[in-house]
């Protein structure tokens, strides 16, 4: 196995890991719950970390983690005129009522 990316959070590790998986590239996020020991372990090595099962596959690995990490951050929110909900940037249409966001 091979260390391939730190994550900022453990939902992100996981996401990052389903990309890899969904590429056929075989990974582990480790660390899971180490975010807990913050002060008593180095910050860096409490990160979640991805691990790759295969070496192999490292070039690939890195070219999918790069365009995750550059993929535009989700903006602010919307609000629905009609019921008052916020809904991500990029719908279209309220998750709640289904009424228009534009």
């Amino acid at each position: 196995m091979k260390k391939l990316y730190s994550a900022v959070s453990l939902p992100d590790a996981h996401l990052i890991r389903n990309l890899l998986e969904e590429a056929g590239i075989e990974a582990h996020v480790l660390n899971e719950n180490a975010q807990g020991g913050v002060g008593q372990l180095p910050v860096m090595e409490a990160y979640p970390q991805i691990w790759i099962v295969d070496e192999r596959d490292l070039p690939r690995a890195r070219k999918l983690i790069e365009a995750f990490e550059s993929m535009p951050a989700i903006g602010n929110n919307l609000r629905c005129t009609y019921c008052s909900e916020d809904n991500p940037s990029t719908f279209q249409l309220c998750w709640n009522c289904g009424s228009s966001l534009g």
